[in-house]
């Protein structure tokens, strides 16, 4: 059998390194995996290949940024030319950016079998891009593996065959615990690098236009670290886009307690997860590693795509009201950060199920 991988973005590799590795050596399987280049910051790909232990890809696709139309047109066009070369038995995409809806229906046009990584998963916004890439590629998938029971909910209320679902866990949390050992090994050098000490630092990531594209919500949301920075450490690894907009805005000088820097490799990050008091963020992949991590989590979003870290887990959202998060700041300041459990079957075995529903077919 031979599967074809497809990844394009960040989240991306850590959810298919995991599914490579289950799958790797059974039943005569060959592995191919393209990349679509969608994230186009080399560096900060290439890091994030080396420490997830990911082959090198065996194309890069280079299509690089642009609009949401050209960049998943571009997508689009690579990939066919890939899978009529290669004529894989099986696709597997991931997550929900361009490169996995794009994939997901050259795939269906071609009628090769198309399975989906992390499927089902709903925020009910439709201004975000993200939900219309998964809506898509969960109707013309032919195997989707969902990662929490609101995924399974939410594909039957869309009508999805449900023989086609897998209720098979989150294969990021199985990135988390292979990899977690090895991050916490850094705690020394990264504690020193920065200056921080254990349960006494704010760890902050933000990248969502909604968040860091409009001048006014950045100010509002720089002006909530600034004064957070005064009751404890605030670190704050910049993502590229984010850079820019604060460069932008005049907003980019760090300040005391309040420390922008570069983008970190996955095991750093991992690391300073594990270690925050607590971790601030407008990302979906975030919201499960801090829920699995037990770290309070405040989300600076309306809505989330992973209710069961809210239901379940760490996870708060305060939307874009800086009152309800200083609210909350100052609950975990206090000891009262949110506590929470961890959600069914996230035990690090998810690309395991997977693997066996593949070779099963």
């Amino acid at each position: 059998m031979k599967i074809l991988h497809i990844v394009g973005a960040r989240p991306n590799f850590m959810k298919a390194a995991p599914v490579i590795r289950a799958v790797e050596g059974k039943n005569s399987t060959r592995q191919i995996l393209i990349h679509t280049g969608q994230h186009y910051d080399a560096a900060m790909s290439e890091v994030f290949f080396r420490q997830l232990g990911l082959p090198e890809p065996d194309r890069d696709l280079g299509v690089g940024s642009g609009s949401h139309a050209h960049q998943t047109a571009q997508i689009m066009m690579r990939v066919e030319e890939v899978l009529l070369g290669e004529k894989p038995d099986l696709v597997l995409v991931y997550g929900d950016v361009n490169s996995t809806m794009a994939g997901a229906v050259v795939c269906s046009k071609l009628m090769i079998p198309v399975g989906h990584v992390e499927a089902g998963l709903r925020s009910f916004d439709r201004t975000m891009p993200e939900e219309i890439n998964r809506i898509i590629t969960d109707q013309v998938s032919d195997l989707l593996f969902t990662p929490s029971g609101d995924g399974d909910a939410n594909l039957a209320r869309e009508g999805v065959n449900l023989e086609k679902v897998h209720l098979v866990g989150n294969v990021m949390i199985d990135t988390v615990t292979r990899l977690l050992p090895s991050a916490l090994e850094l705690w020394t050098k990264i504690s020193r690098t920065f200056q921080l000490l254990e349960k006494d630092f704010a760890l902050v990531t933000l990248h969502r236009p909604s968040n860091v594209d409009d001048p006014s919500m950045l100010r509002l949301i720089m002006a909530a670290l600034r004064e957070m920075s005064m009751e404890m450490p605030v670190l704050f690894p910049v993502h590229p886009r984010t850079q820019k907009h604060l460069s932008q805005a005049g907003l980019a000088a760090s300040g005391k307690g309040l420390r922008l820097v570069d983008p970190l490799g996955y095991l750093e990050f991992l690391c300073l997860q594990s270690k925050a008091a607590f971790v601030l963020t407008d990302s979906g992949g975030i919201q499960e590693e801090t829920t699995f991590l037990g770290v309070p989590c405040l989300t600076l979003r309306e809505n989330t795509e992973r209710p069961v870290t809210v239901d379940v887990g760490t996870n708060t959202l305060v939307g874009r009201d800086m009152e309800r998060l200083k609210l909350e700041f100052e609950k975990i300041l206090s000891g009262r950060g949110k506590q929470g459990g961890i959600p069914y079957l996230w035990d690090g075995r998810a690309s395991e199920r997977i693997a066996q529903v593949i070779i099963s077919r």
